[in-house]
């Protein structure tokens, strides 16, 4: 079990405090010190105010945000939880995670999903009623663009011909490409486009809301990924899948840290089912608070060993 934590350039209101470079610095190594294998951003560019006044967010552009955690640390790897990739080219996606895998030494993850905001679609001229196919085309795309040689590529709205990408990103044959989302069609996304599934918590009333399936215990879970490995055998992949997932106890919406016990041992219960990366967001209220925190999750669960 590896361990990545949230970087929380969504508390926009504190300024500085959270959002500021020195800030994302010095949280980006509090985590590499903790023993963290990453961190990791949100994406909401364009969200309406009525949503964000329900309990949503803002947040840091998440290519620059993680450029500036890369930039403090070494080793730490630098994820996107998740990047919604119908709101961009996804040419434009491609350039900017191999700029940062190629800044950062080969450190990216890229997590992307469908999205499900219909303001914030409306708001970027992106298409709510297709999403999924446009998902499944920008990894293709993304994957083309990656390999450093011109390429063809006929897409949704845009046409590439003889487009050459370069520099290609560090990790060769590109970043891992991990899928969120729950539905059975994310699923199936993850296994046959994917280098892994990013399922989160998710009661029915909340998975109504995101537009997905509810995830709201071990045995919703235990079912999911079940039905990724059915479809993995079925159309015979063979490489592993990476399943990142946020304890329950952990959640993002959690008001204070879940105790190290309960966290532990819910942790354990997600290796025994096959989660390869657990997924911690921290609450707290400075960031000095923040970075004690993480260390001491570093200390009491193990976030050092995989």
């Amino acid at each position: 079990m590896r361990f990545a934590v949230q970087l929380p350039t969504d508390r926009v209101e504190a300024g500085a405090e959270w959002l500021g470079a020195a800030a994302v610095a010095e949280m980006a190594r509090a985590a590499e010190a903790a023993g963290f294998a990453a961190v990791s951003v949100t994406d909401h560019p364009a969200p309406p105010a009525r949503w964000v006044a329900a309990g949503g967010h803002h947040g840091l552009d998440p290519f620059v945000a993680l450029s500036f955690a890369a930039a403090a640390t070494r080793r730490l790897r630098l994820l996107t939880h998740v990047l919604v990739l119908p709101y961009r080219n996804p040419l434009l996606v491609a350039k900017a995670a191999a700029s940062l895998d190629v800044l950062s030494g080969g450190r990216l993850l890229l997590g992307v999903a469908a999205g499900y905001l219909a303001g914030e679609f409306a708001a970027l001229g992106a298409d709510l009623a297709r999403r999924h196919e446009a998902v499944d085309e920008a990894i293709r795309a993304v994957r083309a663009a990656w390999r450093g040689a011109p390429f063809d590529f006929a897409g949704t709205g845009y046409a590439a011909r003889g487009i050459e990408q370069r520099p290609p990103p560090v990790q060769r044959p590109g970043p891992p490409i991990w899928v969120g989302g729950n539905a059975p069609r994310a699923i199936r996304r993850a296994v046959e486009l994917g280098d892994g599934w990013l399922p989160f918590p998710a009661p029915a009333a909340l998975a109504g809301h995101v537009r997905s399936a509810a995830i709201a215990s071990l045995d919703d879970l235990r079912a999911g990924i079940a039905r990724a490995r059915e479809h993995a055998a079925r159309i015979g992949r063979r490489a592993p899948l990476e399943i990142g997932f946020t304890p329950f106890c952990a959640a993002m919406d959690a008001a204070a840290p879940p105790a190290p016990q309960r966290l532990a041992d819910e942790v354990a219960a997600l290796a025994e089912l096959g989660v390869t990366w657990c997924m911690l967001t921290v609450p707290a209220s400075s960031r000095a608070a923040w970075c004690e925190h993480v260390a001491m999750l570093g200390e009491r669960c193990g976030a050092g060993t995989d």
